[in-house]
């Protein structure tokens, strides 16, 4: 099975936890066996690879996403970056032609396109399965999934299939309507376009090139900035007469709000968190180093970060984002291919950081113009390369970089150190990256 997943935004809804390099599909809340914590696309990959052990995963993203989903997915996982947003068809095109050409997926092969962060069961992955065969079939271009309502829903458009059989043909989609339009939708036996559906590679390829002069992936990836934002839904779906709908009634949820993803915890609280006996449907999600204690509220929702601080009444936490939207603010954490950062501290002419790489990993090889650095190591053992001189490090150990020094550190243990820079023009745009000598 070939299976391309979308992932995209910046998951502002879920503010402080997200931002604009940490989506809510990498916010770490699902409970594991072994008592840890997973995150929307870990649990993703390992629903899917846990139905069909061969499936092919490429996951369709923009850049600044690229390091997180190498950091928690590993290096396996095919990854098509979008250097720009371009809306849906442009995404689903560039991965397409990443699959041909970069893959080596063969033309006639099914393809099966969805989001990255539903909250769905290993039921889901089987229907994805089956999605997948029918569009092997031939009977139709396109196989979308339909999802059967359990509501009335606002948030998505509709499907109306010719029959009510596990595969129909389709015989109208519709827009996302108000709730009495849904009623009314859901009585003709609508189901929910969930924005899942599978077709053979090649027609995606030969819809491409109808509209975009390309010649391979390379060059679509090279004039991705040129191309209309145009959604998948309204250049293909909706002009497509051969097209089916497959019927899924299994479990399906869209954690967009702090409201649906505190639904989906295994826990009230994740993280230093006491709640008194007077709370009552309470949720906290705490990632500082310091206790956070809730008394006699509820219906409240909780969330602290080194981004800020969240208190909100369960309702009111879905109307976050015009507030977040006014917020400029560094980005504060992040996960890279190598490990992750926190920012510690911010001063005028001095930035701190706490600084994780996973073990066998490294930075790149860099150096800027406009700052000093400074590794204090805390933990772990690893190599430190400064202008292509080599030493290892060990907890106590501190080493100094002026602007300018190429420098960049191997762990071999998970290391921790702290990085404090220091300059007039501390910006993460004063970095120059080069290839280290073997």
């Amino acid at each position: 099975m070939n299976i391309i997943l979308l992932s995209g935004g910046s998951g502002k809804r879920l503010w402080p936890l997200s931002n604009d390099i940490r989506s809510k599909q990498f916010i770490k809340i699902f409970k594991t066996e072994d008592g840890g914590y997973e995150s929307m696309v870990q649990r993703v990959y390992r629903q899917i690879k846990a139905v069909d052990t061969d499936a092919a995963v490429t996951i369709a993203t923009s850049r600044t996403q690229v390091s997180a989903i190498h950091n928690q997915l590993g290096d396996e996982v095919g990854v098509s970056v979008e250097p720009y947003r371009r809306d849906t068809f442009p995404a689903i095109a560039l991965a397409t032609a990443y699959l041909h050409d970069v893959q080596g997926v063969a033309p006639d092969e099914p393809v099966v396109v969805c989001p990255v962060d539903p909250y769905v069961e290993d039921d889901y992955f089987i229907a994805l399965k089956s999605l997948s065969e029918q569009a092997a079939k031939g009977e139709a271009n396109l196989v979308l999934m339909g999802i059967e309502p359990t509501y009335p829903s606002e948030k998505y458009g509709y499907i109306i299939p010719e029959l009510k059989d596990t595969v129909s043909p389709v015989k109208t989609f519709k827009e996302k309507p108000d709730v009495e339009t849904a009623k009314a939708y859901i009585s003709q036996g609508a189901l929910w376009n969930g924005g899942v559906f599978a077709y053979k590679l090649q027609y995606v390829m030969d819809k491409a090139h109808e509209l975009i002069d390309f010649t391979d992936y390379a060059d679509l990836f090279d004039k991705y900035e040129t191309l209309e934002k145009i959604s998948f839904d309204y250049a293909v779906v909706e002009k497509e007469p051969r097209i089916q709908v497959l019927r899924f009634a299994g479990q399906w949820k869209d954690l967009g709000t702090w409201n649906t993803l505190t639904e989906a915890m295994d826990e009230p609280t994740i993280g230093e968190a006491v709640l008194n006996d007077a709370c009552d449907n309470v949720n906290v999600i705490n990632e500082l180093n310091v206790p956070v204690v809730c008394m006699g509220l509820k219906d409240v929702i909780v969330s602290a970060s080194p981004e800020g601080i969240l208190v909100s009444d369960r309702e009111q936490s879905s109307y976050i984002k015009p507030i977040v939207d006014k917020i400029e603010q560094q980005i504060m954490f992040a996960e890279k291919s190598w490990g992750s950062f926190r920012v510690i501290d911010v001063d005028e002419g001095s930035l701190t950081i706490k600084v994780t790489l996973n073990p066998g990993h490294r930075m790149n090889y860099h150096s800027h113009f406009r700052r000093d650095e400074i590794w204090n190591v805390i933990s772990g053992e690893g190599t430190v390369i400064v202008d292509g001189m080599e030493q290892p490090v060990k907890p106590g150990d501190v080493i100094t970089m002026q602007a300018g020094c190429r420098h960049t550190v191997f762990a071999l243990t998970e290391l921790k150190l702290i990085e404090v820079q220091l300059g007039e023009e501390i910006s993460v745009h004063d970095k120059q990256k080069f290839e280290l000598e073997s």
